[in-house]
Formats: structure tokens, sequence, C-alpha cells
């Protein structure tokens, strides 16, 4: 598993799963060659999307960020249809490290959708049931009332098998909300209405997870965004908003679906000057 340190901070990607999804979806109205330059697709025009969960060890806590698409949570059809490779084996993970889930603290929804949070829950004993059973999960008020009443766009992917065994452990925030010293969770919508992403701050050094409003390293430039997302022109602007303060603050971006780097840094000009690259 890849690490990262941003101070005393130590981010670690688990093993959440693979799914390969329609590269013309995934860039919207981008032509083919020029995003199939930056990021390949195979015979059926589909790119490799990894649903890695992010561990951030920070204050002696152990953080979340989004949970994989589970084990034994999607239907063959489902499986062909989203061009699963790979299940999560996120508890093996977790194992690796001498962890287990009762020793996240904390997990931190960027948003909810089913490649997001299947990994919330499991089936034992034909019974929907937490896998995480003690931890407080955060998400966004707006993204936590969507996921219950979704809309006819929105019913596709806001499940309730990924809802109704956790609600319990649910708290919400509006705009803002500080997890621990130095992790802070900012509402963006853009994505989906409550999306949402995570600046993680150690001394003079700073990481963005941007989600799935800059899903891989390929989705840089701002006007390259998804075809899925409901609201792109807030996508574009919180993308101009956030690379500007990365750039000033020399940062790090990190990925949950590249299935090529793990973290990178750009300079002004656009130009990976550094990175980290996800192994095997």
């Amino acid at each position: 598993m890849e690490t990262l340190k941003i101070g005393e901070t130590k981010i670690t990607w688990l093993n959440g799963g693979c799914t390969n999804l329609d590269g013309g979806a995934m860039f919207g109205v981008v032509p083919k060659p020029l995003w199939s330059k930056k990021y390949p697709a195979n015979e059926l025009n589909q790119i490799e999307l990894r649903t890695d969960p992010i561990l951030i060890q920070k204050n002696g806590l152990n953080l979340l960020i989004d949970s994989g698409i589970g084990c034994g949570k999607l239907t063959d059809k489902q499986l062909r249809n989203y061009g699963v490779t790979e299940q999560s084996s996120l508890e093996e993970s977790l194992m690796s490290l001498g962890l287990t889930v009762s020793d996240i603290d904390k997990i931190i929804m960027t948003h909810m959708h089913f490649d997001h949070a299947c990994g919330l829950t499991k089936w034992v004993n034909d019974e929907l049931q937490p896998v995480f059973p003690q931890t407080p999960i955060i998400t966004s008020t707006i993204e936590w009332n969507e996921m219950r009443t979704p809309n006819i766009r929105s019913k596709n992917t806001y499940w309730q098998e990924n809802w109704m065994a956790i609600e319990h452990q649910v708290t919400t925030f509006e705009d803002v909300v500080t997890i621990t010293d130095g992790i802070t969770m900012y509402h963006t919508g853009g994505h989906s209405n409550g999306h949402s992403i995570v600046v993680i701050e150690d001394g003079d050094e700073v990481a963005i997870h941007m989600a799935d409003i800059m899903p891989t390293h390929a989705h840089y430039h701002p006007l390259w965004v998804l075809a899925y997302d409901n609201y792109p022109m807030k996508s574009i602007e919180m993308k101009q908003k956030w690379l500007k303060y990365g750039e000033s603050h020399q940062a790090w971006y990190l990925f949950y679906h590249d299935a090529k780097l793990r973290a990178v840094k750009w300079n002004k000009e656009g130009t990976i000057i550094d990175k980290l690259k996800r192994e095997g």
C-alpha cells in the first residue's frame, strides 16, 4: 500500500476495489483524442478507476475518506455494467496495518454515490449491517438528504442498501466542518449537490482531496468535468478555486479513483513536478 507524509500526518491508500467506466462519460464533452492521451481506454472505451479509501492518521486519530465498492454488495449485472474487476478488501487492508474497523475514529464521506458508499454496509445472514458499527460518519446535510430521497436521476447511484443500516451513525454539516485540527471538510457541490472535498494541513504542508470534481490527474484542466456531474459549472468553479489555493500552498492533490497516480503536485504552468505512483 502506498503512503504519503504531510508533515507528521500519514496518508495510506487502502484496497476498495476497481471499476471500469465509459471514458466518454468520465470526460464529458472533451474529445477522446485529447483525453485518451492522458488516460488511455480499453477496447470497450472504458477507463480503469480505483475506488480506494484513503486512511489519514493524524492527532492520534484514524480517519477514513470514503469506503470503496464493498464486497458482495453488487449483483452480477451491476458487476458487469460497472466493469468491476476487483471487489473491496478494505478490512484486510486495515489488518495488514495492524488495525480493525473498530480502530477507525471517523469516516469522512465526500459524497454518497454507490462507488464511494457501498463499503459502509455488508450482508450478514441476509441482513445488511454496518461495516464500522461504532464509527461516526460525516457528510454534508445536502448529500445526506438526497441520499435518502433521490431524484429521478440520482436514484441510480443513491441506494438505500448503503444508508439504512448506518443512518444512526451519520452526522452532517452545512458549509465547512473541522474533523480534527488540520483536517477540514468543505461543501463544494458540483459532482453532486452535496459533494465535499477534504483539505489536510500540517505545518507548512498541504494536501487537497478534490474527490469527484477531480477524480484523476487527467482531470486537472478546469473544463474537463464528468458527464456524471449534476452541476458541471459548479464543478468548474470549485476546481478553479481550489487549484488556485493549491498553487499558492504548493499542495499535493490526492486521488480516490486514479489507477495510475495516488497523488500529484503541479506547478503554476500545470506541469507535474512531483507524484506518488500506484504500485501494481
